[in-house]
C-alpha cells in the first residue's frame, strides 16, 4: 500500500469507530498500533522492533514506562506516549515521554491520542525534548503538506539528519500556520484590535471590540471565501459558476434555502463540486450546447442550471457531509437524493440527467 493511501486508510478507521473508544488501551487497539504499523512500517508482533511498556530509568525514578520505544538499528529511535482518543495533548500529561527523552538516544517523541500526533525534537537545546512539536498530524483535517516530512519517520525512509535539518522550519511554520488558523476561527481580543486600527480612530473600549468582533469574523470568512473561489474560477475558467441563492423555485426546500442563503457567508466551491459540475455538463451536452448548463453555490448544495435559470434545475450536488449525493429531479420536480461513493458514481444517473434536460427543453 502507497504510503498516503496508509495515511488515509488509518484515518478511515479513526473517523468510523472514534466515538465508539472509551478506555486508552482500546485506543491502542484500534488507532495507535495500525498507525505504527501501516504507517510508520514497523511490525507491531516484534517486541525487537516495537517494544511496549518501555523502561528506562530515570534518576531516582525506578521502573516508569512509556507506552511504546520503536527500534532501528538496534537503537531506540522514537518514543511514543498514548492517551485515550479524544484527550487533550499537552507535555503535563506526558512526564515519562520527557523525561525519558533526556536518557535514551531516541531524538524523536511522540505524543499522541490515536487521532492526533504530535512530534518532538530537541531543536531548542540538545537532549531536552521542546516543548512545542515540530509536526502535528490530525487524521481528521490531514494537511498533505506535511506528509513527505512524515514519511522520513517511516522505519524504511528513516534518515534523522534529514528530519533535523527541517525541523526547526516545519516547527515554526507550522505554529504560525495554526495560529493564523485559530485567528481565522476565533479572532482574539489582539488580532481583532490590529484589524481594526485600520479602519477606526476612536479609542478601543469594550464597546468598540464588541462591535468589531462579529465584523472581523465576517470579513475573515469573506475574504477565505474570495481567495478560493476566485483561486478555482481562473484555473478551471469557471465563469459560470456563481456563488449565493441557489434557487428560488418551488421544490419542497426552497424557502428553507431562501432564508439560509440571503449572504454568500462561508460558501467555498470546492474542487470536487467544480469537477461534479463538470462531469454533468458533459453529460448534457448531448441534448443541449454544454455553455447553457451553469452552476451556482450555496451553503446546502450546488445547484446545476439550465440556461442560469432557477425554474430550470438539473440536478444538485450535496457535497458537504461525509457522504455524498446528487440530487435528481422527477416530473413534479420533486428533488431525490441518490448517494455516490465518488465522483465517477455520477456517470450512473447520466440518463436521468440527460432525461431531465429533455424534460426542461420540452
Amino acid at each position: 500500500m502507497e504510503f498516503e493511501e496508509s495515511v488515509k486508510s488509518v484515518a478511515a478507521k479513526v473517523a468510523d469507530l472514534k466515538d465508539s473508544i472509551e478506555t486508552e488501551e482500546a485506543t491502542k487497539t484500534a488507532f495507535i498500533m495500525p498507525f505504527i504499523g501501516q504507517v510508520l512500517g514497523y511490525d507491531v508482533f516484534n517486541p525487537t522492533e516495537v517494544v511496549p511498556e518501555f523502561t528506562a530509568d530515570v534518576g531516582v525514578k525506578k521502573g516508569e514506562k512509556v507506552d511504546y520505544a520503536l527500534v532501528l538499528d538496534e537503537q531506540v529511535q522514537i518514543l511514543i506516549e498514548c492517551k485515550k482518543v479524544g484527550a487533550q495533548l499537552s507535555l503535563e500529561n506526558a512526564s515519562q515521554l520527557y523525561r525519558y527523552f533526556a536518557t535514551t538516544r531516541a531524538r524523536i517523541g511522540v505524543l499522541t491520542n490515536g487521532q492526533v500526533w504530535n512530534f518532538y525534537m530537541d531543536i531548542d537545546e540538545p537532549n531536552r525534548m521542546d516543548s512545542k512539536p515540530f509536526l502535528v498530524l490530525d487524521l481528521l483535517d490531514i494537511d498533505e503538506t506535511i506528509l513527505p516530512e512524515l514519511k522520513k519517520l517511516t522505519k524504511p525512509a528513516f534518515d534523522i539528519e534529514s528530519i533535523a535539518s527541517s525541523a526547526e522550519e516545519l516547527k515554526y511554520v507550522g505554529a504560525l500556520k495554526r495560529a493564523v488558523s485559530d485567528e481565522f476561527k476565533e479572532p482574539s481580543d489582539d488580532f481583532v484590535k490590529l484589524l481594526a486600527a485600520h479602519v477606526y480612530d476612536g479609542a478601543f473600549r469594550q464597546t468598540v471590540m464588541d462591535k468589531f468582533r462579529p465584523l472581523v469574523e465576517k470579513a475573515l470568512k469573506r475574504f477565505l471565501s474570495d481567495q478560493v473561489n476566485d483561486r478555482l474560477k481562473t484555473a478551471l475558467g469557471a465563469d459560470d459558476i456563481k456563488v449565493g441563492p441557489a434557487a428560488e423555485d418551488e421544490t419542497d426546500d426552497a424557502a428553507d434555502e431562501q432564508n439560509d442563503d440571503t449572504e454568500d457567508d462561508g460558501i467555498v466551491t470546492t474542487e470536487e463540486e467544480i469537477a461534479a459540475y463538470r462531469i454533468i455538463k458533459a453529460i448534457a451536452c448531448s441534448e443541449v450546447d454544454p455553455a447553457r448548463i451553469t452552476m451556482r453555490d450555496a451553503k446546502k448544495y450546488c445547484a446545476i442550471f439550465l440556461d442560469d435559470n432557477n425554474r430550470k434545475p438539473v440536478a444538485r450536488l450535496f457535497f458537504n457531509t461525509k457522504q455524498k449525493y446528487i440530487g435528481l429531479f422527477d416530473a413534479e420536480k420533486k428533488c431525490e437524493r441518490r448517494p455516490i461513493d465518488d465522483l465517477n458514481g455520477i456517470y450512473a444517473f447520466a440518463e436521468e440527467i440527460r432525461s431531465e434536460v429533455r424534460r426542461i427543453e420540452s
